[in-house]
Parts: structure tokens; C-alpha cells; sequence
């Protein structure tokens, strides 16, 4: 996610090969913050989204932001970010949110091809941890901040950026923000930086721009098999680790039933027929005949759209044993799901009993899973960032989504803030390697989006 500005991207295509192009203020400043941020390890166990939020409110406080509109605010080993762009002194409207994760999650420098927490670059790329989830959003948001604000902008409500720090994990700061922030409650709506964007073909060429508009029910399980154990001299048929492997491939064999809604039938409709080609075909029979098991199957072949057509869940993580040379006595197994709208988290649960088919494993559900709304479109929202998504590529069609992961959009919908995810990016969807190996980010991208959130707030929020 790093650097040139607004008027870069009609230059683009001239400099994008040049030495040493020049980089307008703008452009600088979000390369600065997102390589700032960037190399700092944001993971769960490092405690350091603190630092993060320290290092933004003294961006903004240095551009003039007055000190107590910019407030870190510590929960636990995790800090949030709230900062408030003033509107006018006699504006009676309600506040618009602007949000944003400064977390990522955990990287092992071991198998990265690259340092996971320094920002390196070739001739196409920007890789590290965090270059889209979701640091970019971060940079890119807070520096347009600092840009309207040195410009002299008045919007005409407050306007608030709102940065949590452990929305990859138990997402305390992202409830904290949500349920117990009086000026934030007030929000009219919410746009999210985590999530939407555009879809790039193999070529380049824009497919569509989507809007996330829903999301599934994150909940994740623990499945725990127990045994007496004993010396690993003297083997047993019930092995705990073979209870729980037989557990864990039943699970593999199993798929959920097809789900859709109207929104996610005219998606892969107006998707399909943009794309062509094999998967696209399948996108439009499935649109037209969502039991067409052909196209289902089709579409369950691609990671970047299983998720649209059913719930799933699958093992993130293995533990078992207490030593080498004894049999183990537990071993347990992490199953993470997302569940379509609409689908109870307890039905769940009772059909991966079903399909586990061992009582004696135990589930132990983690946390306390949210079902969100959906958020339905606005006119004005949609044409803020039509103008956004259009300065870039004229002619692409602009989609409401369901989202397959989970953002912070899920709390803040179901604390009766609508909101969209509308995220400046415009890549292939099978180079998001966000949560795996090598994250990376198109240059391209990053510079393409430097007046993406200035253009959609003085949209919405200008004379």
C-alpha cells in the first residue's frame, strides 16, 4: 500500500516504471504512515496496537487535530483509535464513522519468502503483514484525514475515524467501540475500510466494484477427544489422536447445503456475465438456478466465492499430548465456520455433531458469536462512491456482497449503525493473500486509491 497521490493515477501508467517518480505531499504522507505502521508486528500476542494508536493520534495532532479529538483508549493488552473531525459548529447532523483494524494476524518469518514485518517492494508489489488487512485501509483513511484537514475542508457533521486493535482475535476494542462509545452511537452510518473493492481479471480489467452490505456468523469451536492414555510401549486400539483424526476427516468429506439470498444471486448474475468464460458461466446458472449442483460445485472450486454459496467450516488448528513417549490422553482440534445469514450458530453445532459421529468427542463453542443484519443500500452512499470507484474505471457496475469473513461492521450493524465496507482497492481476487504467506499488495492499487475515501467524503459531507 504505498505511494504516489491523486493526480498520480492519470500519471500512472507513465511512471510506474520510472527510477525515482515524484510524489506529491499527499502520496508521501500515506507511503510514510502505511510503511510506519506496516513494521510494527500488530499480532495478537505482541500487545503492540497500543504503539500503533500512539503513532496516529501524534500524526493527526501534528496536522492540527486538536488533542482531546484524538483518543487512544487501552482495553486490556489492545488499544482502539477515535478521532474527530470537527464539522460545522452549527451542523445538526449525525456523525459519519469511518473504520478500520490496526491488528493483523501472526506471522512466521520461517515461511514467508520475506520478512513478514518489514515493507519490501519490487516492480509490482508491496509484501508484508498487514499490506491489505488491513493496514491499507488504516494509512489510507488517516492520511486523508490529515489531507482534508490541511486543506481547509469543513465537512458538514463530525466525522470520526474509528480503529480497533483486535479485530482478528476477540474483537474486545471493536465491542467496546460499537456498544459502549456514547459519540460514536450517534453515527448516522459507518463506512468500513476492511472489506469491498474491486475485482480485477487476469488482464487488468475492472469486473465489478462491490459493496460489502452483509456478513456471515464467525464462531469457532473447539473439538476435544479424551482417553485414559498410557505408556507409548503399549499401544491401544481408542487413541485419542485417532479418535479425533477420524473426527476431523469426516468434517473434510462434509459440505453444507447451498445457500443464497437475492443479494448474493444478483451478484454472481451481473458478476458471471462480466467475467465470461468457465467460471463465469457458472456464476450466471447458478444465479438463474441456485440448485444447478453443477455450478455449485464449480463455484465450491474457487476460494474467492465458496464462501458465497454455503456455510463452511474447516481446522485451523491442531494440539494433542503431553509427551512423546505416552499415549495421549486428549487432543483437540480447532474448527473455524461462517455461517450464512439466516443459519442459527446451534444448527451448526448439531450438524457438525452429526457429521463428527462421535458422541464422545466434546465441543467446547468459543466466544460469543455475532449475527449482524444486513445493511440496506442508500442512494447517496452509492453515488459517494460510484464518483470514487469511476474516476479510476468509468464503466464498472457497483455491487452489494455478503462478506465470507468477518469485520468490525458485524458490531456496529447490530448496535443499529448501517454499514458498508468500500474499500479502495482494485486487484485480482486470487492475489488476496491476506491471513496466509506473503501478503501483498499491486502498487497500482495503492497508488490508485489515494483520492478513493477524499473523493466519498466530500461527497457526502461537502457544500
Amino acid at each position: 500500500m504505498k505511494r504516489i497521490s491523486c493526480l498520480f493515477g492519470a500519471l500512472f501508467p507513465l511512471l510506474a516504471h520510472a527510477a525515482d517518480p515524484v510524489l506529491s505531499e499527499h502520496a508521501s504522507r500515506t507511503l510514510d504512515i502505511y510503511r510506519s505502521i506496516v513494521e510494527v508486528d500488530t499480532s495478537k500476542a505482541k500487545g503492540n496496537t497500543l504503539a500503533v494508536a500512539n503513532y496516529l493520534a501524534d500524526q493527526l495532532q501534528d496536522a492540527g487535530f486538536a488533542e482531546a479529538d484524538v483518543k487512544v483508549i487501552p482495553k486490556g493488552p489492545f488499544a482502539a483509535l477515535v478521532a474527530r473531525y470537527p464539522g460545522a459548529a452549527d451542523s445538526k447532523l449525525a456523525p459519519i464513522l469511518f473504520l478500520g483494524h490496526m491488528d493483523v494476524v501472526e506471522a512466521l518469518a520461517s515461511d514467508w519468502e520475506r520478512p513478514p514485518f518489514e515493507l519490501t517492494e519490487d516492480d509490482k508489489y508491496f509484501y508484508a503483514r498487514g499490506t491489505i488487512d488491513n493496514k491499507f485501509g488504516v494509512a489510507q483513511l488517516t492520511s486523508t484525514f490529515i489531507r482534508l484537514r490541511k486543506e481547509g475542508f469543513e465537512p458538514n457533521r463530525d466525522l470520526y475515524l474509528v480503529f480497533s486493535g483486535d479485530e482478528e482475535s476477540g474483537m474486545t476494542t471493536t465491542r467496546m467501540l460499537a456498544y459502549e462509545t456514547p459519540e460514536l452511537a450517534r453515527a448516522e452510518y459507518a463506512l468500513n475500510s476492511d472489506a469491498g473493492g474491486g475485482d480485477l481479471d487476469k488482464q487488468g480489467r475492472a469486473l465489478v466494484y462491490t459493496v460489502q452490505a452483509a456478513e456471515k456468523t464467525y464462531a469457532t469451536w473447539e473439538l476435544t477427544a479424551l482417553n485414559p492414555g498410557g505408556h507409548s510401549s503399549r499401544p491401544r486400539a481408542d487413541n485419542a489422536i485417532f479418535d479425533l483424526s477420524d473426527a476431523i476427516r469426516n468434517i473434510q468429506g462434509y459440505r453444507f447445503p447451498v445457500r443464497w439470498s437475492e443479494m448474493t444471486l444478483a451478484y454472481f448474475q451481473q458478476t458471471g456475465e462480466m467475467m465470461g468464460g468457465e467460471l463465469g458461466e457458472a456464476m450466471t446458472r447458478f444465479a438463474y438456478d441456485p440448485s444447478d449442483e453443477e455450478a455449485a460445485d464449480r463455484l465450491a472450486r474457487e476460494s474467492s466465492y465458496v464462501g458465497t454459496t454455503r456455510t463452511t467450516c474447516i481446522p485451523t488448528m491442531l494440539r494433542a499430548g503431553h509427551a512423546e513417549n505416552a499415549l495421549p490422553q486428549s487432543a483437540t482440534v480447532t474448527v473455524n465456520c461462517r455461517i450464512f445469514p439466516g443459519e442459527s450458530v446451534n444448527d451448526v453445532e448439531a450438524t457438525l455433531r452429526q457429521v463428527v459421529g462421535n458422541d464422545a468427542i466434546e465441543f467446547n463453542l468459543l466466544g460469543d458469536p455475532t449475527a449482524s443484519p444486513i445493511s440496506e443500500l442508500r442512494d447517496d452512499v452509492m453515488a459517494a462512491v460510484g464518483k470514487a470507484v469511476h474516476a479510476r474505471y468509468p464503466d464498472v457496475k457497483l455491487l452489494a456482497y455478503m462478506e465470507s469473513g468477518g469485520t468490525d461492521g458485524m458490531h456496529f450493524r447490530k448496535a443499529g449503525i448501517p454499514t458498508w465496507a468500500v474499500s479502495g482497492i482494485f486487484m485480482d481476487p486470487d492475489e488476496m493473500f491476506a491471513h496466509g504467506l506473503n501478503e501483498r499488495v499491486p502498487k497500482k492499487a495503492f497508488f490508485g486509491a489515494l483520492d478513493h475515501w477524499s473523493t466519498i467524503i466530500r461527497e457526502l459531507t461537502g457544500p
